[in-house]
């Protein structure tokens, strides 16, 4: 069976090509843009730490109530930033939810029209599968690498992963939600003479809503799960604890962060449970 080997498909070898082609032609592209986004995450992370504590969990708690009417929601949201700022981690989580919010941003913005075009397009979302499916399935790793090659260590290369990780997510529920759009609704729409573009923002668009806050809810979680991840690459926020615990075999303090991030989640998922019963 030699054979086979000896006539080895050479996966790795044309990866690094096309890393060192992009590397030695989009260096100025890569910089630039790095440069950029470090500036504007700057800037959220300020938004977060310039108000005292108190005044960004005052702001998250009426978020909170207006998103839900509910005091056991804000009573649970502002006990979990309490418990935050007890065990010393309130900048690392504003870091965190700094990386959070980039990705959703992003993901929210590219996934949801990219979704409704895959919605209309059944051949498109055919060929989006494959790329879809690698996207979620190769390991983090793996992508970390030309991650840190393009942009360096940094928040900005943890959110390059964290967007290749999160983005299908968007795609695949608002592609759902779009395409289940019940057949009367759009048959009514187009007997009142609805062009497309109102049967996409007044028929499609809130019959897919529940999907695509679950897509919001979606890329929020898993952009907490890349946390620990984004801080194998020099992302600040509450991976960077988790790392150093797993280097120094600490367990108090790989627990304490860890626990951190399971508070931040529930928050997070409790505030955007906006239509559920």
């Amino acid at each position: 069976m030699n054979w086979i080997t000896e006539a080895k498909i050479p996966v790795g070898q044309g990866a690094r090509a096309v890393f060192d082609w992009l590397q030695d032609n989009g260096a100025w592209f890569f910089d630039a843009l790095a440069d950029f986004m470090d500036d504007v995450i700057d800037g959220i992370l300020w938004l977060f730490l310039a108000p005292p504590p108190l005044v960004i969990i005052a702001a998250f708690v009426a978020l909170t109530w207006a998103l839900q009417r509910n005091w056991k929601v804000c009573l649970l949201v502002l006990l979990g930033f309490l418990f935050i700022l007890n065990q010393g981690y309130w900048e690392a989580t504003m870091e965190s939810l700094t990386l959070v919010l980039s990705a959703c941003v992003v993901c929210m913005g590219v996934g949801v029209p990219i979704g409704i075009a895959a919605a209309h397009r059944p051949r498109l979302y055919r060929a989006m599968q494959p790329i879809l499916d690698l996207m979620q399935t190769l390991p983090t790793f793996v992508y970390l690498i030309p991650t840190v090659i393009f942009f360096g260590i940094g928040t900005f290369a943890g959110l390059v992963a964290t967007i290749v990780f999160v983005l299908p997510a968007p795609i695949r529920l608002t592609q759902l939600g779009v395409a289940q759009t019940p057949l009367p609704l759009l048959e009514a729409a187009q007997a009142f003479g609805a062009t497309k573009r109102q049967i996409l923002w007044k028929v499609e668009l809130p019959s897919a809503f529940p999907q695509i806050m679950a897509g919001l809810n979606q890329t929020i979680m898993l952009s907490l799960s890349m946390v620990v991840i984004a801080g194998l690459v020099g992302a600040d926020g509450l991976g960077i604890p988790v790392v150093r615990a797993l280097n120094t075999v600490n367990a108090a303090l790989g627990f304490e962060s860890g626990f951190v991030i399971v508070v931040v989640a529930i928050m997070l998922d409790r505030m955007l449970r906006v239509n559920r019963k």
